[in-house]
């Protein structure tokens, strides 16, 4: 195990009817907020009004920045930067799933900051100031409510970068939010999470049996819950357990001690900062591939995924094959609950492979499992084909 410092200062509030803590709140932290939300669901499904009757009141003074996009915009957390200044707000609340989170972040780190917020995605800077975030997930996926993690899309330059920020104050997580979640969302966030334990997963740390296990953990209770969850929406347990998953899959308790990967998800974001998929669709089908591209680094790790995570038996076969069959078994799963398999089901082909590549590793190499060139990254992207 490797030495490490951990540090997670959000407060994670998670249940049925939890928003009645957004009150309290409001009282430590001000009331001149900023309100970061998506395209128009909460509104549809009534969880603005809910929002919106705690704030009025609290006699809040509400400034928003709505439609914030799948693949959060550059020029909208610019956008909302500037809200922030000429309102002089107090802090930020974010309503929506983790790229209305991420968005959110960027505000938040922007407002403070007197150069441009996109050097801190590009490392030219690092957010020494925040202003207050608080969120009320509403989307099973990407972590982001109880991490420092950020995701920008700059959509001029066809760039899409990650860059740590700031961590909310506090996270609302209530199951009864995610029951409205569309099904292809919900596969997406399916897909998202266990993404995020495989970048985590995959490893040449030796002696790392807790952390081992506690991924493993995450990925039997996504597995044994999913199907639950897309018959039936609205299964309160089912939607709990996989949104506290996507939570722990990413809020740094996998990683204590440990060298993680994250080069799939560098591709991905390579392929999106393009073609502008979801998030979540590129990783289904980005990372079977990227498994049988790396396998041999370390195969008895993939043999332990196998047989823990997906039940392989072992008996009469090489670690090859017992590696194979795990992988088969991952690919299969994503299918069987709905996500695509290839880049053609998102009508891409080759013509811009090459600029993928060469997108995905704006600052060399990539990945510490296996270190990825432009090369093998294209590679990896034929396969996906």
């Amino acid at each position: 195990m490797n030495n490490f410092v951990y540090h997670n200062p959000t407060e994670l509030i998670f249940g049925r009817g939890q928003i009645s803590h957004l009150k309290e709140k409001v009282e430590q932290y001000g009331k001149n907020i900023l309100l970061v939300y998506g395209g128009g669901s909460i509104k549809r499904f009534g969880l603005y009004d809910k929002v919106m009757s705690i704030l009025n009141e609290q006699s809040c003074k509400v400034t928003e920045l709505p439609g914030v996009e799948p693949n959060p915009r550059l020029s909208t957390v610019k956008k909302g930067i500037e809200l922030c200044r000429q309102e002089n707000v107090d802090w930020i609340l974010a309503v929506g799933g983790g790229s209305v989170i991420d968005a959110a972040k960027a505000v938040a780190v922007g407002v403070p900051y007197e150069g441009d917020v996109w050097d801190f995605y590009t490392r030219k800077a690092v957010p020494e100031k925040a202003l207050t975030l608080g969120t009320i997930l509403t989307l099973a996926a990407t972590g982001s409510e109880m991490n420092r993690g950020s995701v920008v899309t700059n959509w001029e330059t066809k760039e899409k970068y990650g860059a740590g920020t700031t961590f909310p104050a506090f996270s609302i997580l209530d199951p009864e939010n995610t029951f409205s979640v569309p099904r292809d969302q919900t596969v997406y966030g399916i897909c998202d999470i266990m993404s995020h334990v495989f970048e985590q997963y995959f490893t040449h740390t030796p002696e790392i049996p807790l952390q081992t296990r506690f991924a493993e953990s995450i990925m039997k209770t996504v597995v044994e819950n999913a199907e639950r969850v897309l018959a039936n929406p609205e299964d309160y347990d089912a939607r709990a357990n996989i949104l506290y998953c996507g939570t722990m899959a990413l809020n740094g308790t996998l990683p204590m001690g440990v060298e993680t990967d994250w080069a799939t998800h560098s591709i991905e974001h390579a392929v999106s900062a393009v073609y502008d998929i979801p998030h979540g669709g590129g990783l289904a089908i980005i990372f079977p591939n990227w498994m049988r591209y790396v396998y041999r680094e370390n195969a008895e790790r993939f043999k332990r995924f196998a047989v823990e995570v997906w039940g392989v038996d072992p008996s009469g076969k090489s670690d090859d094959e017992i590696a194979l069959e795990g992988i088969a078994a991952t690919e299969a799963f994503f299918r069987r609950i709905g996500a695509p398999s290839r880049l053609a089901d998102y009508q891409i082909g080759d013509e811009n492979l090459e600029l993928m590549a060469q997108k995905a590793v704006p600052f060399g190499p990539i990945g510490k499992f296996k270190k990825l060139t432009s090369e093998d990254v294209a590679e990896i992207l034929r396969m996906c084909l």
